[in-house]
């Protein structure tokens, strides 16, 4: 998988987005190494059984590549909607 130069909607949250990933997929029972919350996909990868290694990877499945960032993608968005509904409920009680 190459890496890709993201471009995020907000600019300035790309390390948030990091800090983010690192935390949730150690809550998800990870290894990650906070400076380089992009290594956890090897990890994810090697539970899912899917031949994952740094550098080109180009007989790499599609579909196992989706895999791999799904369960990480996934876990991140799972975790913004919750952050986002915590978030709701205290403006809610806020403006009572």
């Amino acid at each position: 998988m190459a890496r890709r130069n993201r471009r995020y909607a907000v600019p300035g949250v790309a390390q948030g987005m990091q800090t983010l990933k690192a935390n949730v997929m150690k809550n998800e029972g990870y290894r990650v190494d906070p400076d380089r919350p992009d290594d956890v996909k090897y990890e994810v990868a090697k539970e899912l059984g899917i031949p994952l290694q740094p550098g080109n990877n180009g007989t790499l499945t599609t579909e196992s590549a989706g895999q791999v960032g799904g369960k990480i993608g996934g876990s991140m968005v799972r975790e913004m909607i919750r952050l986002a509904q915590e978030q709701l409920a205290n403006t809610e009680q806020q403006s009572r």
